[in-house]
């Protein structure tokens, strides 16, 4: 049987870092907000939370990664050793950064840390993970823009090093997430934590002379140089911001989101030692069905199973922007994007709520509401044993009254599911 890679999640709360390993997480990662590239959304600011989830990782037999990858600038220098003492006498299984200046600071007061170089890095070829080698790193968090055939490469040049590469997750239009977009329209920058996603935002494309462009029409501005392409972004009425293109092209703002399931098999024939899910800002429900889907495919192709196409059914069904394979595999031939798309659209879901308390005497499940569902709907309930589909034929409120809308967030409704969907994260089915 071939090694089974480590399966490493997002954690932003306890909530998260629990539901990855329930589902099937090795380790899972998570930064304090002053030195890591998520300040929102993270509850591991607290020295006291921090410690606690590390501690609660370890008696688990997992691992826990702090992340401390900005780019500081000097004030941040300034406090870097003594805010980060309290960090490492906890005990983390590694430091993920990036800058060589923190990286020597770390070297040079605690020696004996594990680090592990974060994909901010941008490292895209084996002399360079032959470098940070020599200097003491003991993993590589590859670039996102290297394709299989060179990620072997550099595993076959570099084969006495721990190698990582993202799998799942957001992609950032810039080069391995070294964004300026947001630092250029806000004033809140990326490589300090402060993203705010400006690649994501609303923006309506004119010519030179203000007409709107039609739904669909072709454009080609590099054989045109004379055509003038602007962006507007809607709460920026009037501010008018060209489209440059070359000979290579033009990627305009926002990426679809990168999933690459379907390459478990061959990462794990490469003798990749982690797959990273990217997402530390997102929900417990994300990671759990991430989770669950790439812990089915690295022991499929542990054991030599082939592909279940199924699995990209099952991350259809969470909120993305469309799925692309990033840049693994450069020209995929019509076959392959048709046997994608078959599979992949097959079925959607939506998270719903969360199954809370079982009440015996009413044979109903307490669901805590976070999105409309109502009865009629299939509801599928998502545990760590195997999920199950279920319609809904009644519907209860506090005081045992029927009811047939849950309305949304605030909500509690009981629902005739078996107890053993206690603790399920609840999506329904359409």
């Amino acid at each position: 049987m071939r090694q089974a890679p480590e399966l490493l999640a997002p954690a932003g709360s306890l909530a998260m870092m629990r539901a990855a390993f329930a589902f099937g997480a090795d380790a899972i990662y998570a930064g304090q907000p002053r030195y890591s590239l998520r300040v929102r959304n993270n509850e591991f600011g607290d020295l006291e939370t921090l410690g606690s989830a590390i501690a609660e990782a370890h008696a688990a037999g997992k691992q826990f990664f702090v992340v401390s990858n900005i780019f500081p600038r000097n004030a941040k220098l300034k406090t870097y050793l003594a805010d980060m003492a309290p960090v490492v006498a906890l005990q983390p299984d590694a430091l993920i950064m990036s800058d060589p200046g923190l990286i020597d600071l770390v070297r040079e007061a605690w020696p004996e840390q594990t680090i592990h170089l974060s994909v901010q890095a941008n490292t895209v070829n084996w002399a360079a993970v032959r470098f940070w080698q020599k200097l003491g790193v003991r993993r590589i968090i590859l670039s996102r823009e290297l394709s299989l055939d060179e990620v072997a490469e550099i595993r076959q040049q570099c084969p006495d090093i721990e190698l990582e590469v993202f799998v799942h997750g957001a992609l950032c239009i810039a080069y391995s997430g070294r964004c300026l977009l947001s630092g250029y329209f806000n004033h809140r920058d990326p490589n300090q934590g402060t993203c705010t996603n400006s690649c994501r935002w609303d923006y309506k494309v004119s010519t030179s002379d203000g007409a709107p462009l039609a739904p669909g029409q072709p454009v080609n501005f590099y054989n045109s140089p004379e055509q003038e392409i602007l962006l507007e972004e809607r709460q920026r009425p009037g501010e008018l911001m060209p489209i440059e293109e070359d000979e290579h092209g033009t990627y305009i703002m926002n990426s679809k989101d990168l999933r690459a399931i379907e390459h478990v098999h061959r990462l794990t024939e490469i003798g990749v030692d982690s797959l990273k899910i990217e997402g530390r800002t997102k929900s417990p429900y994300y990671v759990a069905r991430t989770c669950q889907s790439y812990r089915r495919a690295i022991d499929d192709a542990v054991a030599g199973r082939p592909f279940d196409p199924g699995l990209l059914a099952d991350l259809e069904n969470l909120a993305n922007r469309g799925y692309t394979d990033g840049f693994y595999q450069r020209h995929h031939d019509a076959e392959y994007q048709n046997y994608l798309r078959g599979h992949s659209e097959s079925s959607q879901s939506q998270y719903v709520g969360d199954a809370v308390a079982y009440d015996a005497a009413r044979g109903l499940m307490e669901v805590v509401v976070k999105n409309r569902f109502a009865v009629g709907d299939t509801l599928e309930c998502v545990l760590p044993g195997g999920n199950f589909r279920q319609r809904i034929e009644r519907m209860e409120n506090a005081d045992a009254a029927p009811v047939n809308v849950a309305p949304g967030s605030g909500h509690r409704v009981w629902l005739p599911l078996p107890a053993t969907a206690l603790g399920a994260f609840v999506a329904r089915c359409f």
